[in-house]
């Protein structure tokens, strides 16, 4: 199944997509919960209820995917943890050192924006970069999860692109910062349940394209830490909730890896791509020079 987030009138509405439509689960399981993260947590017989009353819906629930204003798939996840140094080729590339535990950094939700709605570039660096990833969706809440239970925790995967401000990665005290500038990063477009993928995700691939241009490609198998491991792991420290998100890692190819980077500029576009999970796409802008209060829907 996958389901997905969309701006309804204002309102944020969680869907499934089947083909071109869109079934608005408020019209046809108006029983079911109306958030993503809540409807996750209902647990199985929920998204059992979900993809039966896809499957019958009416026209009246019906809507076409093209012109849906998508929101991220989870807007206010508790957690958003960010994995790095997961691909050895990328390690290689960036000269760094094999770690015996990944890269960890945490995002905001503000950090992040939905397929099709752009990327913002900060006016405090230039140096933003792309990096096309397996991002993971907790479905069944836990600490201490045994590697060998961890899959049965994940509700789903989506795209990600773990959009970087590099001149603040390469200051060892100021990584995070580097991954959360506002608008910085893309979610979705939607989250594949797990039941229709191989486990882990092993065996699909993912490639990121801008403009056009492939810059980078592996199989999911490739991650030195696999899914199962890093679910495992992060239940080691945090106690993980539905909905909340793991960042699995990028594999080579991103700018910063190459002797003559060529950072995002306004005009490109970025597509990250995961076989069978499917397309994220955002444009790349000018973060706007705005001061003081102001609103940003996701």
């Amino acid at each position: 199944m996958r389901l997905l987030s969309f701006d309804n009138h204002g309102t944020a509405t969680v869907g499934v997509r089947i083909g071109d439509e869109v079934i608005d689960l408020s019209v046809a399981a108006p029983e079911l919960p109306r958030d993503m993260i809540a409807l996750l947590a209902a647990g199985p017989d929920a998204l059992s209820a979900a993809k039966q009353a896809a499957a019958s819906a009416g026209a009246g629930a019906r809507r076409p995917v093209e012109g849906l204003r998508h929101l991220t798939p989870i807007q206010r996840p508790d957690k958003i943890i960010g994995l790095g140094k997961n691909y050895m080729k990328h390690v290689e590339e960036m000269k760094a050192d094999v770690q015996s535990f990944p890269g960890m950094f945490l995002r905001v939700p503000d950090s992040l924006v939905a397929h099709n709605q752009p990327i913002w570039r900060p006016e405090a660096s230039d140096t933003l970069d792309y990096e096309g990833e397996l991002m993971v969706v907790i479905g069944k809440g836990g600490r201490m999860i045994s590697r060998e239970e961890a899959l049965s925790h994940v509700a789903g995967y989506a795209c990600h692109n773990d959009g970087s401000v590099r001149a603040y990665n390469y200051i060892p005290s100021a990584v995070t910062a580097g991954k959360n500038f506002l608008n910085t990063g893309g979610f979705g477009p939607e989250i594949v349940t797990a039941d229709e993928l191989p486990p882990g995700c092993k065996g699909l691939r993912l490639t990121t394209h801008v403009n056009g241009d492939l810059r980078q490609s592996a199989d999911i198998a490739e991650m030195h830490w696999d899914v199962a491991h890093l679910v495992h792991l992060m239940s080691t420290i945090f106690t993980l909730y539905p909905g909340d998100l793991i960042a699995t890692g990028t594999p080579s190819g991103c700018a910063a890896g190459s002797t003559d980077p060529q950072w995002l500029v306004p005009g490109d576009v970025v597509r990250v791509e995961i076989e069978n999970v499917g397309v994220l796409t955002n444009p790349i802008v000018d973060a706007p020079r705005v001061r003081g209060d102001f609103d940003v829907r996701r």
